[in-house]
């Protein structure tokens, strides 16, 4: 198999032949899931860096469930109340309802319309419209819907539903990605997670997975998984790692054999891209064939190809604030004390505050032992590079 069979970074579902190692990650997450037959039913935390591949983990493990279970997954970026900058647990309320419904729909089963229906009419949801997908009716719920009414209308139709079609499921698993997002409800976050577990936590064939890009540093996993989280404990958490140096090696010599890397050729690779699977397929496939690559052939070469392995970076870059950018910048050259930022920004300490609680929230930056650092060495070099060659930081991309 050559080169151009390694699938692009960014493609998120795998053919079976594509979806390379994470056997024991696979074996362990199947295990878990299928106690939720027994009405066992386990919450996970899947965490992992940007990058690591857990969307195309959990999309795998819906393809090889999905014949026992209604399998429904959920990416909370692409809630409406998220994409236009309006997060709301109303708006994450309606895009559970609306995805879990139409997923349901697709098995076939039995989703109570006339009860829904009537359920509807009796409450008083303010419902603002309907819509039209795939020929179902999903109702746009209006501002004034009572906020603990639709979370409990909407975090108890799963059970409700598993009753119904029992005969036909052995469970029902719910996979919600980029779940750190919810850090952005703010003062509403912590009240948000108390309330999902008081329902989930007694559906005994109701399974959650929660995933999202978090280093085992963020502060939400403690919030949620740790002793004195919302969970207690309960909450079982499983970190997508980066692939090892060897299981690189591997891979590459399986799926990518017109590769030819010296030793230190092939240590740089290793190193440029920091095992992260997204990073290690684009890089792989934009590198020449059939030539022995060096250490110096890998460093020019990615240094020439960064704008395309960053090409994800960059979209969230863009959308940055001056200052968040700045806050990166200055971050380039060393790791910072908060006070130290703000010296170097020439503003108050206080007035940070913000900025780099969103920069932590997109994983860009970390704190630990005190100081912030960057999150993304592909982002510094990029950065470091256009410097370089430019004179200055492009803080507006054009």
């Amino acid at each position: 198999m050559g080169v151009n069979m390694i699938p692009w970074g960014t493609r998120q579902k795998l053919n079976d032949d594509e979806f390379y190692n994470r056997v024991s990650e696979l074996n362990q997450m199947n295990s878990l899931l299928n106690t939720t037959a027994n009405g066992n039913a386990p919450h996970i935390l899947l965490t992992g860096l940007r990058g690591v591949g857990k969307t195309v983990f959990l999309k795998k493990l819906k393809k090889d469930l999905e014949e026992d279970y209604l399998v429904v997954y959920l990416n909370f970026s692409r809630a409406e109340c998220f994409q236009k900058g309006r997060m709301s647990v109303n708006g994450l309320m309606e895009f559970f309802f609306k995805e879990f419904l139409i997923e349901a729909k697709t098995r076939k089963l039995n989703t109570l319309d006339k009860k829904i229906e009537k359920f509807f009419k009796a409450s008083d949801f303010k419902i603002k419209d309907f819509v039209q997908i795939d020929k179902i009716p999903i109702p746009i719920f209006g501002k004034e819907t009572n906020t603990e009414n639709l979370m409990d209308f909407v975090l108890t139709l799963p059970a409700t539903i598993y009753e119904e079609n029992k005969d036909k499921i052995k469970g029902i698993l719910i996979f919600i990605d980029e779940f750190q997002i919810i850090k952005e409800l703010d003062d509403y976050k912590e009240g948000f997670l108390w309330k999902l577990r008081s329902y989930i936590q007694d559906e005994n064939y109701v399974s959650y997975t929660f995933s999202g890009s978090m280093s085992m540093q963020d502060g939400l996993i403690s919030e949620i998984a740790s002793q004195r989280g919302v969970f207690g404990g309960r909450m079982l958490t499983i970190n997508l790692s980066p692939f090892t140096k060897d299981t690189v090696n591997k891979y590459l010599s399986k799926e990518a054999h017109d590769l030819i890397f010296t030793d230190d050729g092939f240590d740089r690779f290793y190193k440029c891209t920091s095992g992260i699977p997204a990073y290690v397929n684009i890089f792989a496939t934009l590198l020449p064939k059939g030539i022995e690559l060096n250490e110096e052939m890998i460093k020019s070469e990615f240094d020439d190809k960064i704008a395309i392995i960053n090409s994800h970076l960059l979209t969230i870059w863009s959308k940055l604030t001056l200052r968040e950018q700045l806050i990166i910048v200055a971050l380039t050259d060393n790791d910072l004390k908060r006070g130290e930022i703000a010296k170097i920004l020439g503003v108050t300490t206080g007035s940070i505050s913000k900025p780099l609680i969103n920069l932590q929230n997109q994983e860009l930056i970390i704190l630990e032992n005190n100081r912030y650092h960057l999150n993304d060495l592909i982002l510094k070099r990029w950065l470091e590079l256009e410097y370089e060659n430019k004179g200055t930081f492009p803080f507006r991309i054009i």
